[in-house]
């Protein structure tokens, strides 16, 4: 049997999601904002510390790297702070993107203490950027346990068996 409840978000869902999606939003969205007018010197040294993490990105012009910084903030900013994107998109986004920032805090010589992951003076710019993991992480299971994440059951029409004849 296929289930057909409804998986809008109620008022008191959204209500709960709001602070999350608004400060987080609007932090992100600031953020890439900044980064849509960084000379390519800037954006060399984001590079360089991204590279640490992902070295497919030192193939990338530095300007070219710095834009694409800024959509992507910008982007998920923006999915956070828009109410018609569903929470669990808005919660991935942002749990991909801050994946991200931390797998290049963890992989980047001096910005944690060796054999450690308490961040040096360097890296507390980056370290505080968990509490991003953890608000997508969040925003993914309000979603899932209250109804925003469909399963191939519920989004998928597969035909109903037909009554076997006896």
């Amino acid at each position: 049997m296929n289930d057909t409840s409804s998986t809008a978000p109620t008022v008191t869902d959204r209500l709960r999601r709001l602070p999350l999606r608004l400060a987080t939003g609007a932090f992100i969205l600031n953020s890439g904002i900044g980064k849509l007018s960084l000379d390519d010197e800037a954006a060399a040294g984001l590079q360089g510390m991204a590279a640490n993490a992902f070295p497919a990105v030192r193939q990338v012009r530095p300007g070219l790297f710095g834009k694409a910084l800024a959509v992507a903030e910008i982007g998920v900013g923006s999915a956070l702070l828009a109410p018609w994107v569903p929470t669990a998109v808005a919660g991935a986004a942002l749990t991909a993107f801050s994946s991200g920032l931390l797998t290049m805090y963890v992989r980047t010589p001096g910005m944690h203490e060796d054999g450690s992951l308490r961040p040096t003076q360097q890296g507390i710019p980056v370290a505080k950027d968990s509490w991003m993991l953890g608000i997508g992480t969040s925003l993914l299971i309000d979603a899932a346990l209250s109804g925003g994440m469909r399963t191939r059951r519920t989004c998928c029409r597969t035909a109903e068996p037909a009554d076997s004849a006896e």
